[in-house]
C-alpha cells in the first residue's frame, strides 16, 4: 500500500492558499497519494464540522498515513486522533503553527473570539492523542503574530513532537509571502522512511 498524506488548513484557509498545493505536488512526486481537503466554513470553523470531514478523508488510518495541519488544522488533527478506538496508530504527523494553550487575540471581533473560545476551551486528551502517532514534529516561528511561542510546550511535553522554531516565516501563511515550506517536506520524509 502506498503511503498518504492529508494536509489540513487552517482557520481562514483555503486549499489553494500559501505553501500547501507546493507540498502536495512534491509529495506526489515522490509517490505519496496526498489529500487536500476543503473544509467547511473556513472563516467559523467547528470541530462537529471539521473533524468527520478528516475522518472520512482519511477513512482506515493506519501507520502508511501522515497528517499535516496548519494552525487550526493542527487541533483537528489531534481532536480527530481523540476520536480513533484504542491500538491504532498512524506513522506520523507534523504541526505548524499549532496551539492548544492561547493566541495573540487583541485585535479579535467577537466571532472571532467566540471561534477561538469554541476550540480552546474543549478539553483535549494528549495521552489518548499521543498514543495514535507514531512520531511527531512541532514548527513554530519565533515571530509568528498570531501564535505565541509558549504554545510549543503542549506538544514538546505532552505529544512528544519534536520541535523545530524558525524566524521569518510569521504565521506560515501565503499572505506572509511562505509559498514553500521545505523543512516541512523534510521532516515528512524523515518520518515516512
Amino acid at each position: 500500500m502506498s503511503k498518504r498524506v492529508i494536509i489540513i488548513h487552517g482557520w481562514g484557509g483555503k486549499p489553494e492558499h500559501g505553501w500547501y498545493m507546493w507540498l502536495k505536488k512534491e509529495l506526489e512526486n515522490r509517490g505519496f497519494k496526498v489529500n487536500l481537503p476543503r473544509l467547511p466554513d473556513e472563516n467559523y470553523p467547528r470541530i462537529e464540522k471539521w473533524i468527520p470531514i478528516l475522518s472520512r478523508t482519511v477513512g482506515k488510518p493506519d501507520e502508511d498515513t501522515y497528517l499535516i495541519g496548519h494552525s487550526l488544522g493542527c487541533q483537528t488533527i489531534c481532536r480527530y486522533l481523540e476520536t480513533l478506538p484504542n491500538g491504532i496508530k498512524i506513522g506520523g504527523a507534523i504541526f505548524v503553527a499549532g496551539f492548544f494553550k492561547h493566541l495573540n487575540d487583541s485585535e479579535y471581533d467577537s466571532d472571532d473570539k467566540e471561534t477561538e473560545n469554541h476550540w480552546l476551551n474543549r478539553p483535549v486528551d494528549f495521552a489518548k492523542i499521543r498514543s495514535h502517532i507514531n512520531k511527531s514534529v512541532a514548527i513554530f516561528s519565533e515571530d509568528d503574530p498570531d501564535v505565541p511561542l509558549d504554545n510549543k510546550e503542549d506538544f514538546e511535553t505532552e505529544l512528544g513532537s519534536e520541535v523545530i522554531i524558525l524566524n521569518g516565516y510569521k504565521h506560515f501563511t501565503g499572505a506572509a509571502g511562505i509559498t514553500k515550506l521545505p523543512i516541512v517536506l523534510e521532516k515528512l520524509l524523515e518520518i515516512a522512511k
